[in-house]
């Protein structure tokens, strides 16, 4: 009798492990989307004062509630002068971001920036770890077109500027095109299903193979 309530007891205790464990890691994983939502929302505020920009890419599917890893966000920028830069720079510096490859806001704009190579940001008080913003100018027309339709989407719950969900859609399945890219835009036409124009994703796509089909 006594070595079945000990027996008992033990299960009891297990399952209590059990259940605390599962409950610990389900909110270190909201607890991680939280900092990458708090991250996305503090850098595009930022950003938003000296030029207009949109966040697309993985972010966009993460924000919609679709499970998937991801270290960095992709923003695209609309080309400014190295003066406008410097200011943008000053104001992220001076709200606690550093850029990964240099201090040097100089060095950011003609030897990254200008040359189409992208360059990274992240908290400073993190020792250089994720999250990361990545950053780019817009380079061709598919890029400004985004710019100029770029949007806020209410079901993220976030307060930044996204390109279109039909530009993401023709970017994953035309572009892009992984697996993961795939899915990705599947995700999107279950969660907007009605609410997006295939004949704008149709002209995008067209527009991609036109522009970007052999960069």
């Amino acid at each position: 009798m006594i070595l079945k309530k000990i027996n008992q007891n033990y299960y009891i205790v297990v399952f209590v492990i059990y259940f605390m464990a599962r409950t610990k890691k389900i909110e270190r994983q909201v607890d991680d989307k939280t900092i990458l939502d708090r991250f996305a929302e503090s850098f595009c505020n930022i950003v938003e004062k000296h030029v207009k920009y949109f966040v697309c890419s993985g972010f966009v599917v993460i924000a919609h509630g679709r499970t998937r890893g991801t270290e960095d966000i992709d923003m695209i920028i609309e080309k400014i002068s190295k003066e406008k830069f410097i200011k943008l720079h000053e104001d992220l510096i001076k709200n606690n971001f550093v850029c990964v490859q240099t201090d040097n806001p100089n060095s950011i704009y003609d030897d990254y920036l200008k040359t189409n190579v992208s360059v990274r940001y992240v908290v400073k008080d993190n020792d250089f770890f994720p999250p990361e913003m990545e950053i780019k100018f817009a380079k061709d027309e598919l890029d400004d077109e985004q710019i100029k339709t770029r949007t806020k989407l209410p079901l993220t719950g976030l307060d930044i500027y996204f390109s279109s969900i039909e530009s993401n859609i023709a970017f994953k399945e035309e572009y892009l095109k992984s697996q993961k890219d795939i899915e990705d835009a599947k995700h999107l036409r279950i969660i907007y299903e009605g609410k997006f124009d295939e004949n704008k994703i149709n002209l995008i796509k067209k527009e991609i193979k036109k522009l970007r089909s052999l960069k």
